[in-house]
């Protein structure tokens, strides 16, 4: 449970973080546009609200949330961008108020479902408190880049890209499932250099395939924020390269990935 404190803790941080991004901007800042395609500042704050209503419902009414998705798929719309565009037309109090109380109350479930250790359910494979809580700080950096990016602000990395990296090296073989390949059995070796200069590691140190490179680029690649040539990422061996054109941190069906740059 410490653990799942710490992460917890983490979560806020960088929920917080992205408020006070956020915070001061008036509506105009929020109709800024994002580089995802079509999603102003405003949409990225409405997904994450949607998205922790989901999960709210995920911790605390399993069955219900079996329900709500089989009924939310019969209507043959993009629930994500219907979700997106639930907070376009609020004002950006309204949008921030809702997006607090609902992540506040978010921590608290996510607590209680960590302690009792039951599985959730989800829009992809169900998965445990801690996973989801991950999950929910990878989503909150991944669209906070966007605003960043957005507002011409360049943010600070931290100790917590850790947990976004680690959601996207567990995700490989799911990356791989999602373009119709099969897992690969070969193992990589992960070697990302964090923030602080420390280094950080996955997989066996003698495996043939390996990523290396800063623990910033690796998790940008992850979460499609950025194009690989982009990128100081060094890369070895058939597993990887097949790996990095399609890594997705997070779930639902493929991103289209963010394009290469041009150079005159």
């Amino acid at each position: 449970m410490a653990d799942a404190t710490a992460l917890l803790d983490d979560l806020r941080d960088e929920t917080e973080s992205l408020d006070a991004l956020v915070a001061p901007l008036d509506a105009a800042g929020f109709a800024t546009p994002t580089p995802a395609e079509g999603w102003t500042v405003a949409h990225q704050i409405s997904h994450l609200a949607w998205t922790d209503r989901w999960s709210l419902l995920a911790c605390r009414e399993g069955e219900a949330f079996q329900d709500r998705f089989a009924d939310l798929l019969a209507t043959g719309d993009d629930p994500v961008e219907a979700g997106a565009a639930e907070g376009v037309g609020e004002a950006p109090a309204e949008l921030l108020a809702r997006w607090r109380a609902g992540r506040a109350e978010l921590a608290a479930a996510l607590a209680e479902a960590a302690a009792s250790g039951r599985q959730l359910p989800w829009f992809g494979p169900p998965m445990k408190a801690p996973t989801m809580a991950t999950a929910r700080l990878m989503e909150t950096w991944a669209h906070g880049q966007d605003v960043a990016d957005a507002l011409g602000v360049v943010r600070e990395p931290t100790a917590r890209l850790r947990h976004v990296a680690h959601l996207g090296v567990r995700t490989m073989g799911f990356a791989f499932v999602l373009h119709g390949l099969p897992a690969p059995e070969a193992p990589v070796r992960v070697e990302l250099t964090a923030p602080s200069g420390e280094p950080w590691t996955w997989g066996p140190a003698d495996a043939a395939d390996s990523v290396r490179g800063p623990a910033l680029d690796f998790c940008l690649l992850v979460t499609q924020r950025r194009h690989r040539d982009e990128l100081a990422l060094r890369v070895s061996g058939p597993v990887a390269e097949a790996w990095l054109p399609i890594a997705q941190a997070f779930a639902g069906s493929p991103g289209p990935g963010r394009p290469a740059p041009q150079h005159d």
